[in-house]
């Protein structure tokens, strides 16, 4: 008997697979928390949407043909905005940036790094996400959010 909870992955990969469509997403998202998807901030979204890898600022700076003389704290600001409002994530250990495709709802990010191609892949791990929010409150502390990021050899490199 297979019951519906059961066919959600509780790993879902958190990368938009339509690009466009997102952009529009992620515009109506912010237009509802009372901001502005600016043309920088759309553009710098739109690279990280684009990127095969973890993009890092400097990166960024130099794709932005076309959006003048942007300096790199035009892009800083671009990725703090994008992580205040969720459709992004700074992995530390690889001081880079990603997009992420969940603009509905928030949620910790957990990264797998794969220690052989540097590949990083976002996932939705439910799971993981309400345990260090009930241990972390268990401590008393409140958290807003949270990246893990896991190393490891991905499915790639170790077939």
């Amino acid at each position: 008997m297979t019951h519906a909870h059961e066919d959600i992955h509780p790993n879902m990969p958190c990368s938009p697979q339509d690009v466009d469509a997102f952009l529009l997403e992620a515009e109506a998202l912010v237009a509802r928390q009372g901001q502005r998807m600016t043309r920088i901030r759309r553009k710098v979204l739109r690279l990280l949407l684009e990127s095969e890898e973890p993009a890092k600022a400097y990166d960024l700076l130099a794709n932005l043909d076309g959006e003048g003389s942007a300096k790199p704290p035009t892009i800083y600001r671009a990725l703090d905005f994008l992580q205040d409002t969720g459709l992004a994530h700074k992995i530390e250990s690889l001081n880079a940036y990603v997009a992420c495709g969940h603009a509905s709802h928030s949620h910790s990010a957990v990264f797998l790094i794969c220690d052989t191609c540097n590949a990083a892949e976002e996932l939705h791990a439910t799971a993981t996400s309400e345990a260090l929010r009930a241990e972390t409150n268990a401590a008393g502390f409140h958290m807003n959010r949270a990246v893990v990021e896991v190393r490891g050899i991905c499915r790639d490199c170790a077939a």
